[in-house]
């Protein structure tokens, strides 16, 4: 069985994109066998939801997996009200 490092699970929280790229330089995704465009492509637009499959495809349904499927919801919430703010501020002056 192959674990995800400590490391690689606290920092993906906050800095999805960079830890994708640290642990693919270090060889730490080696283990995980991804094929073609498709986990490339998820690296890049929706990080958060590669690493989820990571987390699971290791641990399942663990403390790990529910915390980082809450920091997702959390921030695909906050990203659709960011340009609404922006928005009223722009039109307040």
């Amino acid at each position: 069985m192959h674990t995800l490092p400590f490391w690689f699970l606290v920092l993906s929280l906050f800095l999805p994109r960079i830890c994708l790229a640290i642990a693919w330089l270090q060889g730490n995704l080696v283990p995980f066998h991804f094929v073609g465009w498709i986990p490339l492509l998820a690296a890049i637009l929706i990080p958060r939801i590669l690493i989820l499959v990571m987390i699971y495809q290791t641990q399942g349904l663990s403390l790990w997996f529910l915390i980082h499927a809450v920091a997702m919801v959390c921030v695909f919430a906050g990203a659709g009200s960011e340009p609404a703010r922006r928005r009223r501020r722009a039109t307040d002056y």
